[in-house]
This record gives structure tokens, C-alpha cells and sequence, in this order.
């Protein structure tokens, strides 16, 4: 299960903890005996099954946190300050064009869709979009969704304050739902270099049907 993603964190486990693998290995050979130290191989590997088996459990909220912590990949930032939602002052000289995208995994049935293709949005204004799904088979599905933005440098200033991404949702047959994404630019958009000739981001979902074993993907790691 999510198996590149475990071996991500798997790589940032070992390289947080260096000192241990040789030095206490070799420490832990030489001091134990052939039959004990077959044992302990035994209670060693079945650890290791069970750890690997609860992260694979948490590998949703782990990934959800990772991305949105450090705006990885195009994910917007976690939350967002609602002092500064409340204060904050649209930027009247600047605009930017939001479009909405909607994607669906190979096993999803699911007829998904943004309800408008684009809007305007001044940074440091918010702004409601909204995205149709609707189940056109004859068993319930529960879906879950992830997103990004392009381009991926952008996701540290979208802020959502609302959004259906990353919780399940449960359409019963023919069932059909809309999903608000309540969400801003952040004003300090205007004062990152980067940003300078940005005039275009955008928002895009991929719903997938929620199983055993989904292999939520990976968003492509580009340097902020």
C-alpha cells in the first residue's frame, strides 16, 4: 500500500536516525547468541510488519499533513489565519485568472465536474467555486478526493478556508452533490519575484473511489 510513499518516509526515518543501523547492529550481534539472535531477527521482522502495516493505514492523514505543512507539490497551505482573512485588503491592481479542473481515477464511476470553468480573483479577496459529482451507478460509492495547483510555486498563497478534498464522501446511486471550495490568495502573492508573471493558476481534483489498498499519488516535487 502507497508504497513510494513509504519508502519517502522510510528514507526520511533513517537519515533522522543515522547512528543507529551499523553501530548498534553490530553492538547487537556480538553480544547475543545463534539461537537468540534468530529470535530476536523473528520479533524484529514481525515489528517491522506491524509498523509497516499501520502506516500504511496512515498514510491518507500523514500525506494530507506533509503536503499541506509544506505547501509540497502544488498542495495549498494548511488553514489559514482568520484575523487575516477578516483584515486583509484586496490587491485592486492585480488579477488573477482561477480555472477549475476535475479529474477521476481509472476505478472511479463517478461523473465529476467544476460548475464554472474560470473565475476572476483580486489576492487578498476570497472567493466560492463550486464542483458537481453525482453517482450514476446502482451501489453507493464513497469517494475521496486530493488536488494541487499549478503552477506548484502558487500553492504556498492558496488558501482554502472550505473544500470536500481528502474526507470521504458517500453518494448513494444516482445521488448528485455539490462541493464549495471557499478559498483566497493570499496579498503577499503580489511581493513574491516568482509570482511576477503569474497570471494564471490552477485548482485541480482527482476523485478516487475510496478501498482497500488505494495508492493515493504522489505530487511531483518541484523547489519553492
Amino acid at each position: 500500500m502507497l508504497l513510494g510513499g513509504l519508502r519517502a518516509w522510510g528514507s526520511i526515518c533513517l537519515r533522522s536516525f543515522p547512528a543507529f543501523s551499523a553501530r548498534n547492529f553490530r553492538h547487537f550481534s556480538s553480544n547475543s547468541g545463534g539461537r537468540k539472535s534468530g529470535s530476536s531477527t523473528v520479533y524484529y521482522v514481525a515489528a517491522a510488519g506491524v509498523l509497516t502495516l499501520g502506516l500504511s493505514y496512515a498514510a491518507v492523514p500523514l500525506y494530507r499533513m506533509f503536503c499541506q505543512a509544506y505547501s509540497y507539490g502544488g498542495t495549498t497551505a494548511v488553514g489559514h489565519d482568520k484575523e487575516k482573512v477578516a483584515s486583509m485588503s484586496a490587491v485592486e491592481n492585480r488579477v488573477i485568472k482561477i480555472k477549475f479542473n476535475a479529474d477521476l481515477g481509472a476505478s472511479m464511476r463517478w461523473n465529476f465536474k467544476p460548475q464554472q470553468p474560470e473565475i476572476l480573483v483580486k489576492p487578498g479577496e476570497t472567493a466560492l467555486a463550486f464542483y458537481k459529482a453525482r453517482n450514476p451507478t446502482d451501489r453507493p460509492v464513497i469517494g475521496i478526493s486530493t488536488y494541487n495547483v499549478i503552477p506548484f510555486e502558487a500553492g504556498q498563497y492558496f488558501n482554502k478556508i472550505q473544500c470536500f478534498c481528502f474526507e470521504e464522501q458517500m453518494l448513494n446511486p444516482n445521488e448528485e452533490v455539490d462541493m464549495p471550495v471557499f478559498f483566497y490568495i493570499d496579498p503577499e502573492f503580489v511581493s513574491d519575484p516568482r509570482m511576477e508573471y503569474v497570471e494564471t493558476i490552477t485548482l485541480s481534483y482527482t476523485f478516487f473511489e475510496a478501498r482497500e489498498g488505494l495508492k493515493l499519488p504522489l505530487p511531483n516535487h518541484q523547489s519553492r
